[in-house]
């Protein structure tokens, strides 16, 4: 039965019941006792109704819930996974291993019981009379989350398997700039070498690397740069082109791209390879990182503490304020206490 009609049943019993009572007060009992009786009736059946009018707010707990409960959780997951990205840098950066917790589903279910029992008697003698009044109430919110770790042939192809060269292209063909794209993503282009890692496992980039994908992304920005698939027999291969352009600047930049990577000047569709070096004029190679490399160059750029330093637990940070040909990629700061204004924040070795 729905609670709210229930309420306007028990409302209407209450009244016929001190109708009765009132009745009978005159002829059966002594004013006292009855005014006692009706009192405490009363009072616990108003109560009863107050009870079930609280319950009765929750009991469409069906559509209501879906707005609320799905942006809760889509926060709460969106920020466990900006700290948990931020706590495996860390872990990164002090040679620590990095361990990732998927939340697989999230199921949430409600429930809402009620139940109200009336009753009453009454016998020959005006003082034998007699009544109760019974309720019981329930509402139960069981939320079912599943973790899946991230381990084995799992962990193995998502962190340690290169980001397939298709995929980096797609990246340059939607607009994403090709400097930033091709400096987190690409160890080497064509021989040209990407700077990598910090002090203790880093590499320093070839000065050639910086003056490429800034020429890139200026042609990319006048629409100059596009890839494609191409069939080639059995098999489909990935081609990118240049487009023909009537800007002089763009087209030096162009000209200037093409003596980098070591392409023939009077081709305009090159063919794209995994790799460090192209096999001739008119092939691109590309040696591509893994999400692993890619988080051990990020992490290198996270600032320790001089402590941690000073007991050996983890290299120095390199000096970098931003004025070089690679800026840091990413500025994370410690502090013994948690700032305000900070995208994410995490604790690590209880600091």
């Amino acid at each position: 039965m729905n609670i709210k009609l229930f309420s306007c049943i028990l409302i209407k019993f209450y009244l016929t019941y001190q109708a009765f009572t009132d009745g009978k007060r005159k002829t059966m009992t002594k004013p006292n006792e009855d005014s006692q009786r009706s009192w405490a009736m009363g009072t616990a059946i108003v109560i009863m109704i107050l009870a079930s009018c609280l319950i009765s707010g929750c009991a469409g707990v069906g559509p209501p819930t879906v707005a609320r409960d799905r942006f809760d959780y889509v926060s709460a997951i969106s920020e466990s996974w900006k700290q948990q990205t931020l706590l495996n840098l860390l872990k990164t950066r002090y040679a620590d291993a990095p361990v990732f917790m998927d939340v697989t589903s999230v199921i949430n279910q409600y429930a809402v019981e009620g139940q109200i029992e009336l009753g009453a008697s009454w016998a020959e003698s005006p003082l034998s009379n007699s009544q109760n009044v019974a309720g019981s109430g329930k509402y139960t919110d069981r939320p079912t989350i599943t973790y899946s770790p991230l381990m084995g042939e799992k962990f193995t192809k998502s962190l340690m398997t290169p980001i397939p060269v298709p995929g980096i292209l797609f990246l340059l063909q939607s607009g994403y700039p090709a400097d930033y794209v091709i400096r987190v993503t690409v160890h080497t282009i064509n021989g040209i070498e990407n700077q990598f890692g910090g002090s203790m496992t880093g590499r320093a980039a070839d000065h050639r690397f910086k003056d490429l994908i800034t020429s890139l992304r200026m042609i990319q920005l006048a629409g100059g740069l596009g890839m494609r698939v191409k069939p080639e027999g059995d098999r489909k291969a990935i081609v990118m082109f240049f487009r023909p352009v009537t800007d002089e600047s763009i087209a030096n930049e162009l000209k200037k791209a093409q003596e980098l990577l070591g392409l023939n000047a009077d081709a305009r569709e090159f063919r794209v390879a995994y790799g460090s070096f192209a096999a001739d004029d008119r092939e691109i190679a590309i040696l591509s990182r893994s999400m692993l490399q890619i988080m051990v160059d990020f992490a290198s750029f996270i600032d320790v503490p001089p402590s941690d330093v000073a007991e050996g637990r983890v290299y120095a940070s390199e000096d970098n304020d931003g004025e070089g040909d690679f800026p840091p990629l990413i500025r994370v700061a410690n502090s013994t206490s948690k700032p305000g204004d900070a995208y994410t924040a995490v604790r690590y070795r209880d600091r």
